[in-house]
């Protein structure tokens, strides 16, 4: 080979791997991000709160939407203290949820039921620090978050 051919081979090598570095972000993996939310609740509008419930409605979402297979709410002090901690909300599909980008603490999601039949969320505590543990096919996650106290 010539030393004009031995050129075009050391630049095309050069541009390639420099395409490869700048899109190198388009080989990892994608992320999630998980969010919370807190509102007092207005009259007449969604969904009604437990008139004993001690925190505003929580909503908790992701960035998109996430078709789940798995979602547990655990106090964060109990999983210090015990690996198998009970969670106070524990929702499981065995293969038809919808995906679902936000959803209210306790709610009911289409395609998921309660990990033991018949079960209900136990209501948050203000004060006290949770754990949202969520599984898909694509990723598992957790996500701490604190309810904030009703308002008198």
């Amino acid at each position: 080979m010539t030393r004009k051919n031995w050129m075009m081979v050391a630049v095309a090598l050069l541009l390639g791997g420099l395409s490869l570095y700048l899109n190198r972000d388009y080989f990892s993996k994608d992320t999630i991000q998980i969010y919370h939310r807190s509102r007092p609740a207005r009259a007449g509008f969604g969904r009604r709160q437990p008139a004993d419930s001690n925190v505003n409605p929580l909503t908790l979402g992701f960035n998109r939407a996430v078709r789940l297979k798995s979602l547990k709410v655990i106090p964060v002090a109990a999983l210090e203290t015990n690996k198998y901690a009970h969670p106070v909300w524990h929702l499981v599909s065995e293969s038809n949820s919808i995906p679902i980008k936000d959803f209210l603490y306790g709610m009911r999601i289409q395609g998921m039921h309660p990990a033991i039949a018949n079960s209900r969320p136990d209501p948050l505590e203000p004060g006290v620090k949770y754990r949202l543990l969520v599984e898909s096919s694509q990723f598992k996650g957790e996500y701490d978050f604190e309810p904030v106290p009703k308002n008198p």
